[in-house]
C-alpha cells in the first residue's frame, strides 16, 4: 500500500502516464518469473525423473497454461495484468473520453480478449521459435542430409534470415520505447498498441474500489453450487496470485542471485568459492631420512630405485612406487615407506598414464 501510495500522489499531480522505468520494470518483471519456476522444476525432475520428469518435459505448455489463468485473473478483476497489477498500473481503453473507468469494470471485451492472447501467446509462440532456431542450428552441424536437399537449402535460409527477423522485432519495441520517453506516443510497448489499450496508474478511486470489491467477495455467502465452486476457482486463483505478488520483493532478488549461480559465466568464480582448500604436503616422521628416500627423478620407484613399473599410488600419502615394491612393503609393515602413515592393501591405488 504504501507503494501504491508514491504512485497516486505522482498521479495527482496531473500526469497519470507511468514512467519508462516503470513500464519497462513491469514487462521485466514476469520475464524474472519463468527462469526461476523452470530451476525449480529441473530440480525437482533431475531428483526424482519418475514422479517429476513429466514436469520438466511440458514446462511450457505447464507455464503458459499457469500464465493464462493468473492473466485472466488479474485482467477481469484489475483491468490490468499481473504485473502492471503490482506497480499498481491499469490498463484503459484507447479513445477520446476523459473519464476513465474504475478498474473493477474491466475492459471491454475486445480489448480484453486482445490483451490476454498478446500477454500469453506472443512469449510461448517465441520461446519456442527461440527453440526451434537453437536445435536447427545444432542439427545444421551434423545433418546427414545432403548439402543440395531442399529441406538443407530451407532451414539454412531460415536460420540466415532469422537474425534479421529478430532485429527488426527488437528494433520496434526499441523505437516504441523512444517515441513513448520523447511523448510522441501513448504506448511503450508495440504490444499495448496492438490490443487498443494504454497504461494509466492507479487513482484514490480504483485502489477504493478494488478493496470493496476484495471485501464484498470474502463476505457474500452464496447457496448455488456453481458459484460456490467458481468462487473456491477464483479464492484459490487469488491465493496463488496473492503469494506470487507479497513474494517477489524478495523473490526477485534470490531470483536473480539463483540466475547468477546458475549461470555457465560465473562456474570459475563459484568453484573458487566453493572447492575444498589444497591439501598440504604429507609431515614426514622423519624428515632427513624420508628426504632421503625420495629419489630425484619423479619417475623412479622409492624403494627399488628404478623406473617404476606397473606406477601405484598410495592413497594415504599420494607418493606413487613400483606395485610389487609398495605391496610387498605394505604388506609387512602396514605403513608409507615415506610418510609412516599407517596404510593397508586396500589404500593402494593403480595409476594409468595415457601412454599405457
Amino acid at each position: 500500500m504504501a507503494e501504491r501510495g508514491a504512485h497516486l500522489t505522482a498521479a495527482s499531480a496531473g500526469d497519470d502516464r507511468p514512467s519508462v522505468f516503470e513500464a519497462v520494470a513491469q514487462d521485466s518483471l514476469m520475464a524474472a518469473v519463468k527462469p526461476a519456476l523452470q530451476h525449480l522444476v529441473k530440480v525437482l525432475a533431475e531428483s526424482n525423473p519418475g514422479r517429476y520428469g513429466f514436469l520438466w518435459h511440458w514446462f511450457d505448455e505447464l507455464y503458459v497454461l499457469l500464465d493464462l489463468l493468473l492473466q485472466q485473473h488479474y485482467l477481469a478483476r484489475c483491468s490490468a495484468s499481473f504485473s502492471e497489477n503490482f506497480y499498481s498500473l491499469k490498463r484503459v481503453p484507447v479513445g477520446d473520453c476523459r473519464q476513465q473507468p474504475l478498474a473493477t469494470a474491466g475492459l471491454p471485451k475486445r480489448q480484453h480478449w486482445k490483451s490476454l492472447l498478446l500477454l500469453v501467446l506472443v512469449p510461448y509462440l517465441k520461446g519456442k521459435l527461440e527453440k526451434l532456431v537453437s536445435s536447427l542450428r545444432e542439427e545444421d552441424e551434423y545433418s546427414i542430409h545432403p548439402p543440395s536437399s531442399s529441406w538443407k537449402r530451407f532451414y539454412r535460409a531460415f536460420l540466415a534470415a532469422y537474425p534479421f527477423v529478430n532485429m527488426t522485432w527488437e528494433g520496434w519495441f526499441l523505437i516504441q520505447q523512444l517515441c513513448y520517453i520523447l511523448g510522441k506516443a501513448q504506448h511503450h510497448s508495440p504490444m499495448l498498441r496492438l490490443a487498443g489499450v494504454r497504461l494509466v496508474r492507479l487513482t484514490a478511486e480504483d485502489i477504493q474500489a478494488l478493496e470493496q470489491k476484495s471485501a464484498g467477495d470474502t463476505s457474500s455467502q452464496t447457496h448455488s453450487i456453481k458459484t460456490q465452486v467458481q468462487s473456491a476457482a477464483r479464492k484459490a486463483l487469488g491465493g496463488i496470485a496473492f503469494s506470487l505478488s507479497t513474494g517477489l520483493s524478495v523473490g526477485v532478488f534470490f531470483l536473480q542471485f539463483l540466475d547468477w549461480w546458475c549461470s555457465s559465466e560465473n562456474q570459475e568464480t563459484i568453484k573458487s568459492l566453493t572447492a575444498l582448500p589444497t591439501p598440504p604436503p604429507p609431515v614426514h616422521l622423519e624428515h632427513g631420512a624420508s628426504s632421503a628416500l625420495l629419489p630425484k627423478l619423479k619417475t623412479v620407484c622409492p624403494l627399488c630405485r628404478k623406473i617404476r613399473v606397473n606406477a601405484t599410488a598410495l592413497s594415504t600419502s599420494g607418493f606413487v612406487f613400483c606395485y610389487r615394491c609398495v605391496y610387498s612393503y605394505v604388506k609387512a609393515h602396514q605403513r608409507c615407506p615415506i610418510t609412516g602413515y599407517a596404510t593397508e592393501l586396500q589404500h593402494l591405488v593403480k595409476l594409468y598414464s595415457p601412454e599405457s
